[in-house]
């Protein structure tokens, strides 16, 4: 899979920002597909792996981009 240079920032400030887990972004790349990555985070929280505070943090941040 070919990453975005959008999709490579975000990953980057969710392991140093957010500090999820390398298991956790790999089962949400997985389900992501070919999708945006505005989805990750709905895709996190879906499967339990982020808090809804975490998921508030990563919409400020796709503003903020």
């Amino acid at each position: 899979m070919i990453q975005s240079a959008l999709t490579t920032q975000f990953i980057q400030f969710l392991r140093d920002e957010l500090a999820i887990p390398s298991d956790s972004l790999s089962i949400a790349l997985r389900h992501q597909g070919q999708s945006s990555p505005n989805v990750l985070p709905m895709i996190l929280w879906q499967y339990g792996l982020v808090t809804l505070e975490q998921m508030d943090e990563m919409f400020d941040w796709f503003e903020a981009v």
